[in-house]
């Protein structure tokens, strides 16, 4: 048996602008996916993917002869919207790994496990920490398996496969990361909220493109520019005013709210969005009184800065 893990992923800053080549902040996370691979019956791939309590949250087969990786998924499953959108796009993974590595699959077989050890409604990374691990197995280059399949700037592909926080950037020659010196001295000021709903990243995506953009040179470069100052940030007050700045430009290039003003106005400390607006996770600057303020609003799953963060 083969084994394979990749790590989970915050974007601290850059959200959105990523896409335009904006130099952003990924933090890998402690939580992450692990993939096993063993021998299988010939011609097929049995996929089973459990969950961070070991149980089984999606399973089918997958027919490899043809390159085609038609699902065979149980009739109770083929009624499930959520998981034929699965082993749909599974299947788009494994044709695309297929098309660069004909030889792993051909007169082969496989059992496939994937492990979560985070909830994969929370927005940690389940795609890209997959995609990963699939290219580590099969010796491809994740980037062109993550554009053969999924849409996105690449950077949690980069955090998947870093131990350290990281700058992330588009170039025109491809996509550059540099481990970042970022460790705050006020970390135990840090910490992370789900906002009990997941974001759906793609839809993120085309909302931001549909925006109009008036300046976006003007827009990367600003947030690049932030992105170096919160590397080197060292007090909480100038960590909290760069926030700050960032939330307002990306709020202006997407046209919507921040989503403290929106929430949480009367949040007396800083809050910043993660990822795509409006689900998945914040950051939130504060101690125990702050989280109360949290939990007395729903929200229960809490992660002090250094239990997520690697």
């Amino acid at each position: 048996m083969q084994e394979f893990r990749s790590n989970g992923k915050i974007l601290l800053t850059g959200e959105y602008a990523v896409l335009n080549g904006a130099k952003s902040l990924a933090l890998p996370s402690k939580l992450g996916q692990s993939l096993e691979v063993s021998e299988g019956e010939k011609n097929k791939i049995f996929w089973s993917s459990y969950d961070e309590n070991k149980n089984i949250w999606f399973q089918s087969k997958f027919e490899i002869e043809s390159g085609d990786f038609t699902p065979l998924l149980s009739t109770e499953d083929q009624k499930d919207a959520e998981k034929t959108e699965i082993a749909k796009r599974l299947q788009q993974i494994l044709k695309a790994a297929f098309i660069k590595n004909t030889e792993a699959f051909l007169g082969k077989g496989y059992v496939i496990n994937t492990k979560l050890d985070f909830n994969r409604k929370w927005g940690l990374g389940t795609s890209s920490t997959l995609i990963h691990n699939l290219a580590q197995w099969l010796k491809l280059d994740p980037y062109v398996l993550l554009q053969e399949s999924f849409e996105g700037s690449g950077y949690d592909i980069a955090a998947a496969g870093s131990h350290l926080p990281i700058t992330y950037q588009l170039t025109e020659t491809g996509p550059v990361s540099f481990t970042a010196d970022f460790n705050p001295p006020f970390k135990d000021d840090l910490f992370f909220v789900y906002l009990n709903r997941k974001q759906n990243s793609r839809e993120a995506i085309a909302h931001y493109r549909n925006q109009p953009k008036e300046d976006i040179k003007g827009l990367v470069d600003k947030i690049s520019g932030i992105t170096e100052q919160i590397v080197k940030s060292e007090s909480l007050e100038e960590f909290k005013l760069f926030l700050k700045a960032h939330e307002t430009l990306i709020s202006k290039a997407i046209n919507l709210p921040r989503l403290q003003t929106k929430l949480f106005p009367d949040y007396p400390e800083m809050i910043k969005s993660l990822g795509g607006w409006g689900g998945d996770f914040i950051l939130a600057t504060g101690r125990e009184d702050e989280k109360e303020y949290f939990r007395e609003k729903g929200y229960h799953t809490i992660f002090d800065y250094q239990d997520l963060i690697k």
